[in-house]
């Protein structure tokens, strides 16, 4: 048998009545929810924007108070750091929790054509049409990551001391120019460098420099005479 919410007082009066009704009416209005990433369309490559498969991680619950978990929300667009042609690709991955807010209408004509509904909006028509009357459903969610999450193993990290960037495989720059500006202190490894290196200050180096095997401190030089004359290139 079914069990129902409504209580004695529920009914007493007028006002209670209504205030049940008003009550259960909100209780399908879906605003936002904790939910745990199951899948991502994207994995870190270089990509549009993406998609994710997420489910609820607050439980329903029934008129007798049991727990009743939901389905998965397909397909929620996720949120990307992106202005114009600049962006943080951070991609969400599986079990990741962050935050569902659902829309209060439906979006998945403009999940469809994004580009449709901004050239609408550009030439004055006001976007797209909503896909149906559906209102503050969960069929309508944007996933906001992330929240309640782990200690992270590769990041950017703010604060007093300033900025840290870690990862523990590599770090890579791609640019034509790459500009540093102030005193640049390497340590924990070599530097290889692929191509010519100009210098316009002076070079100093506590320990040797070798140029093509030839030490910098301990070469040495024939032809040697004691005089005025210069000597031959260092010996190999």
């Amino acid at each position: 048998m079914a069990v129902s919410f409504q209580k004695p007082y529920d009914s007493a009066d007028e006002y209670h009545a209504m205030v049940f009704v008003i009550q259960q009416l909100l209780g399908r209005v879906a605003t936002v929810a904790l939910v745990k990433v199951v899948a991502c369309t994207n994995n870190g490559e270089l990509a549009p924007y993406g998609f994710v498969d997420v489910i609820p991680l607050v439980n329903q619950v029934t008129g007798d108070g049991q727990s009743v978990p939901h389905g998965t929300l397909y397909r929620l667009p996720y949120l990307r750091v992106q202005g114009g042609v600049n962006a943080v690709i951070l991609d969400p991955e599986e079990n990741d929790i962050g935050l569902a807010a659902f829309c209060s209408r439906d979006i998945s004509s403009v999940k469809a054509d994004p580009a449709a509904a901004i050239s609408n909006a550009n030439a004055g028509k006001g976007g797209a049409p909503p896909g149906s009357q559906r209102q503050f459903d969960m069929a309508d969610g944007l996933y906001l990551g992330g929240l309640l999450n782990g200690t992270p193993e590769q990041y950017v990290q703010f604060s007093a001391d300033g900025i840290t960037v870690l990862s523990p495989t590599k770090v890579r720059i791609q640019a034509p120019t790459i500009e540093l500006v102030g005193e640049v202190l390497q340590s924990g490894g070599d530097v290889t460098l692929a191509q010519n290196l100009q210098v316009d200050g002076t070079v100093h180096a506590d320990a040797d420099v070798i140029a093509d095997n030839i030490s910098g401190k301990s070469h040495t030089h024939g032809g040697v005479q004691t005089g005025g004359g210069n000597t031959a290139i260092p010996n190999p």
